[in-house]
């Protein structure tokens, strides 16, 4: 048997000498008479001044115990009732001592001593500064009087008992459900992500960054996130929305900090503005990266101090908000461009979650359609379904490179909601499927040509005419050995010398173009190969789109890194 420590404070009242102490229930003493649980050593704390009723109490465990050493350790709390100065000595005292739980058994009695004091000893066993169990004694019953009472141990492993763990992973689950409502996923990646939003949220006050792709959901999980913290009691307030991106001029100091009447012509009255209305909520500033340079002035300043100054006002105004960001742009870039603050993104910077957009998620286009369904036949009244044939095919369409899914969600989310309203009898067929696919083609072509016009994925044209080998000799055929179409001889040509080029079969240039294409268009080397391999990653084991994305473009003495010019 190893040897057991307990670990006591003295207890002014209960353990007080008055009338017959014999006959009363003493905790410190009657502990140690218990038969079945034999205390090898107390270590009794107690202030100075009760020396006297400590050196009673050593004496009688003397008498009934004498196998029992008691040891005194005489330390200052303070006031007993005051919080921090009790915890501060106990914590201190904690570090003191010569733990050895490698040798020894551990019990904390938290009977005696204030409220605060055994709330404190509560804490510091939790913490495992204090490396036992919890020990719990009370008198006997009336009819036992004299007896040593009861003893209970209590262990802080709150995974031996059954129903409490139940019940916590019930809390989670439910914790979990609030915060992924209305976010279909079968993405095990997307999950984790969620899960640690969950912890996160509940845990800390600090800001909290969403980047990713318009129409990735930051709006959705800004309103859950807050909704969550509401059900916990974690918030009273409100949760507001801003888009920053709808803010110009005048307009956008006063939307966000509000104005006094008469700041600016047309202020007939007074305005709250968002930072205000969300005192003692959730604010949630959406396209943080479009603020100007003088409202992220002032907002790093109502983070760090909740307080700032109204539009035309010169009294501050204190407001106590959590601060949850959006964005798609890359901020770090526009700290590089001159256009946002190092020190703002540096506060809002504490917890970072990238949302992933719908081609990095294929796995979740199939119970995202079944859900978005569903949201149309309770907005309706009326249930619509698809054919079988109808829903392979714009599931295969879903999960094809080719698709972009440039409005992410907000597009699949339209295109059921038109597919819906079209759909005769309430099956969706497959000329509506096929009617969609070619609108959503349209469409993410036009968005990709009006990209090109305005610089963001500009290509250098090429003509359509045959193109001539460096020696200006013509192939077997007759033909230009890149008689390609004039996107792909684009990408070819930003990457490869025409040598290089003439060295590929024609048969290869054309997938080759693909894959550059989509190496553009992705944030890193895994997110373009599970693009490239959507289809057959599902049909293996085991899978690393990576490595194998990389094995492809060294086969043309090409990387990642010559791609995106690093």
């Amino acid at each position: 048997m190893r040897p057991l420590v307990v670990l006591s404070l003295l207890g002014t009242t209960l353990d007080a000498t008055y009338g017959d102490r014999w006959q009363r229930w003493r905790p410190n003493v009657d502990l140690c008479r218990h038969e079945d649980v034999l205390v090898d050593r107390l270590e009794l704390i107690h202030q100075e001044k009760w020396r006297e009723l400590v050196t009673i109490t050593q004496d009688d465990i003397a008498l009934i115990a004498p196998e029992t050493e008691v040891r005194t350790h005489a330390l200052d709390l303070g006031d007993p009732w005051d919080f921090e100065s009790v915890f501060a000595a106990l914590l201190d005292f904690a570090q003191r001592y010569d733990f050895r739980p490698e040798d020894e058994d551990y019990l904390i009695h938290i009977t005696t001593g204030t409220h605060v004091a055994q709330i404190c000893l509560f804490l510091l066993c939790e913490s495992r500064h204090l490396p036992g169990k919890l020990l719990q004694t009370s008198p006997p019953p009336p009819r036992q009087r004299g007896g040593p009472g009861k003893m209970r141990i209590i262990d802080l492993d709150l995974s031996r008992y059954d129903l409490l763990a139940t019940r916590f992973h019930r809390e989670r689950a439910a914790s979990l459900s609030a915060l992924k409502a209305g976010i279909a996923t079968r993405s095990p990646t997307f999950n984790h992500l969620i899960e640690r939003i969950e912890r996160v949220a509940q845990a800390s006050r600090s800001p909290l960054l969403l980047t990713g792709p318009t129409g990735a959901g930051k709006t959705h999980l800004a309103r859950r996130i807050f909704e969550l913290k509401r059900a916990r009691g974690q918030v009273a307030g409100a949760f507001v929305e801003l888009n920053c991106a709808t803010l110009r001029g005048d307009g956008a100091m006063s939307a966000l900090f509000g104005h006094v009447r008469g700041a600016f012509t047309g202020a007939v009255g007074a305005r709250a503005g968002a930072l205000k209305s969300a005192d003692g909520g959730v604010l949630f500033l959406d396209e943080i990266g479009e603020l100007g340079l003088d409202e992220q002035a002032m907002l790093l300043r109502a983070i760090e101090d909740r307080r700032f100054l109204p539009v035309g006002g010169d009294r501050e105004v204190e407001s106590d908000f959590q601060l949850i960001a959006g964005t798609n742009r890359d901020l770090r870039r526009r700290i590089a461009e001159g256009l946002f603050r190092e020190d703002l993104l540096a506060r809002i910077d504490v917890w970072t979650f990238a949302l992933p957009g719908l081609r990095e998620r294929p796995e979740d286009i199939e119970p995202n359609l079944d859900y978005e369904l569903d949201r149309w036949t309770q907005r309706h009244g009326r249930r619509v379904t698809m054919t079988r044939e109808a829903r392979r095919h714009f599931l295969d369409f879903g999960v094809d490179e080719r698709s972009t899914w440039a409005g992410n969600f907000r597009d699949l989310a339209s295109a059921i909601e038109r597919m819906a309203t079209l759909a005769a009898d309430g099956r969706i067929g497959a000329g509506e499927v096929e009617e969609e696919i070619a609108r959503l083609r349209a469409s993410w072509s036009s968005s990709l040509a009006v990209g090109r016009s305005d610089g963001a994925a500009a290509l250098p044209s090429a003509a359509a005419a045959p193109t001539a080998t460096p020696s200006g000799a013509m192939n077997t055929a007759g033909a230009a050995p890149r008689a390609l179409p004039p996107g792909d001889t684009a990408i070819l040509n930003r990457f490869l010398d025409d040598a290089a080029i003439d060295a590929i079969d024609r048969f290869d240039r054309s997938q080759l173009a693909d894959v550059i294409r989509v190496c553009l268009g992705a944030r890193s080397l895994s997110e373009a190969g599970r693009r490239l391999f959507a289809i057959s990653r599902t049909r293996r084991r085991s899978v690393n789109d990576a490595d194998r994305l990389r094995k492809y473009l060294a086969r043309f003495d090409l990387s990642w890194q010559a791609l995106h010019g690093e």
